[in-house]
């Protein structure tokens, strides 16, 4: 399952995030990539240890928690800090599988889920796509300052080089409450259908037993 979700920053957020990385110094971004994805990498990221890091990484983690569209679509029981992430001209990142487990500095995560969130317009460079490759097929992405796009982590992925501007991006790992992908996308697709029949007729009787058929599911398929 792929999903985009516009604007989880706002413009608000968006602005903040940009005066960060404008006063930011990047380095090498080989360092938290495994042997075989280092050998692809290439890239800048923020050191872990920075303010700007920090400050970056609880601005995105509060949008994430306050998206319906992202909860709904990940079911997230522990998120990666966000990686923040830079292309520059001559840069990019080969095709690759996602580690399946991660430290996130105090614990490890199974890497269910990975997800990319913009952080400049696709205006500012040419090239430098995300390109996913999965059972749902190929699919090149470049979102809007805001977007993020959530798939499979066990997915073969890449960027493509940039060949002009700058790229800028948070890479974040999830692991779901719910390991199984089927049940994840199925869950989704109840919960897509609830929240549009609650804006279409908020009094109608089927929510009610829709959301029981739900959360029944979810305490079946969940792993606490």
């Amino acid at each position: 399952m792929l999903v985009v979700i516009p604007q989880v920053l706002d413009e608000a957020a968006l602005a903040r995030a940009r005066a960060l990385l404008d006063a930011a110094t990047f380095g090498d971004g080989r360092v938290t990539a495994g042997a075989l994805a280092a050998a692809a990498k290439q890239n800048l990221q923020l050191p872990a240890d920075t303010p700007a890091t920090r400050a970056l990484q609880a601005m995105i983690g509060a949008a994430l928690e306050a998206s319906v569209e992202f909860v709904g679509a990940a079911l997230p029981r522990h998120i990666h800090p966000a990686l923040i992430n830079r292309y520059l001209p001559g840069m990019a990142f080969g095709a690759h599988v996602d580690n399946a487990i991660r430290f996130d500095g105090s614990a490890l995560l199974r890497a269910d889920l990975a997800a990319t969130l913009f952080l400049n317009a696709p205006e500012d460079y040419d090239g430098g796509a995300l390109a996913i490759d999965d059972s749902y097929g190929a699919r090149l992405v470049k979102g809007q300052p805001g977007d993020l796009v959530v798939y499979p982590a066990s997915s073969i992925h890449a960027v493509q080089p940039v060949t002009r501007g700058q790229r800028d991006v948070a890479i974040l790992w999830i692991q779901s409450l719910v390991r199984e992908a089927g049940q994840r996308r199925a869950l989704y697709d109840l919960d897509r259908a609830i929240r549009s029949l609650r804006e279409r007729a908020p009094e109608s009787p089927e929510i009610l037993a829709l959301t029981g058929v739900y959360h029944n599911l979810l305490r079946a398929a969940a792993e606490l």
